[in-house]
């Protein structure tokens, strides 16, 4: 039997873990969700978006002969990790195409196995099947769930300079789409970008546009929530070095400022675009 791609469960973003021993919590990884699948007809790895990248991952595929299944369709994330050994999202690309003994598939779910369709099974008990295929030694790898308080989980998470955390409630059913019974919480980090300049539409909060400081591409905006002292010195120095607006960039009632303000923001870990982001201070270069 050939199997199908599933389209993925995903899982809601929520600011707090939920607490009580009703869920599980694992590292929320930051690489390209991936589906293996296993069957008679060949071993395949799809994006979450179903596009078949087999031919991406030829090492991967070699790898999924050591799983212990004749048939399989296993959830996942496909990751390259750092010296530090967490995954790094920036030198994924390159050893897709250069450095592929460099990648990993960390297997979290299982959704088939051996001509069963595990889907409306318990979490915990899908996830002992996936435990028990995966043997030592592979670049397919177990997420282990994390011991402990969710809360001090997230702590440390946060602390590792992780990209946040999922909780999964244990007795959950996998259905595809967006889900309540799995949530991500996200850890925050600052990072410096270049500001193109300052959106201000009457009864609307104000928003710093940000661009990337190497390559100048627009990232997206920061709320300007700072102290009333930085809004005030901020809006004077953007009035003093207005500016052309950037070239593609068309925003209504933005004040436009020459290059070389540089602003310090606090957003989502592990987004390529600025989410949940916010102003904090800037500095002139």
């Amino acid at each position: 039997m050939r199997l199908k791609f599933v389209a993925p469960l995903m899982p809601t973003l929520v600011e707090k873990p939920p607490e009580g021993d009703a869920w599980i919590h694992e590292v929320k990884f930051d690489g390209y969700r991936s589906q293996l699948i296993i069957d008679e007809d060949r071993t395949r790895i799809y994006t979450r978006n179903g596009h078949d990248w087999t031919a991406k991952y030829s090492d991967l595929v070699q790898e999924a002969k050591g799983l212990g299944a004749e048939s399989a369709i296993i959830d996942g994330e496909i990751i390259v990790t750092n010296e530090d050994g967490l995954s790094d999202f920036r030198p994924l690309r390159k050893a897709i195409t250069s450095r592929q003994h460099h990648l990993y598939f960390v297997a979290f779910d299982l959704l088939h196995l051996n001509g069963f369709d595990l889907r409306d099974m318990a979490l915990k008990d899908r996830r002992a099947g996936l435990y028990a295929i995966i043997p030592t030694g592979l670049r397919i790898q177990f997420s282990d769930a994390l011991p402990g308080d969710a809360k001090a989980i997230f702590e440390l998470v946060d602390k590792a300079g992780l990209e946040g955390m999922v909780s999964k409630r244990k007795d959950s059913k996998y259905r595809s789409g967006k889900s309540t019974t799995w949530l991500k919480i996200k850890a925050y980090t600052i990072d410096e970008y270049e500001l193109l300049g300052v959106e201000c539409e009457a009864g609307k909060p104000a928003f710093a546009l940000m661009a990337d400081r190497n390559t100048g591409r627009y990232v997206g905006s920061a709320f300007i929530n700072s102290s009333q002292a930085i809004r005030e010195r901020l809006w004077k120095r953007v009035q003093e070095h207005a500016g052309p607006a950037p070239k593609g960039l068309k925003r209504p009632a933005t004040q436009w400022v020459k290059p070389g303000i540089i602003g310090r923001v606090k957003h989502l870990r592990g987004e390529e675009d600025l989410r949940h982001a916010s102003l904090q201070d800037f500095r002139e270069e």
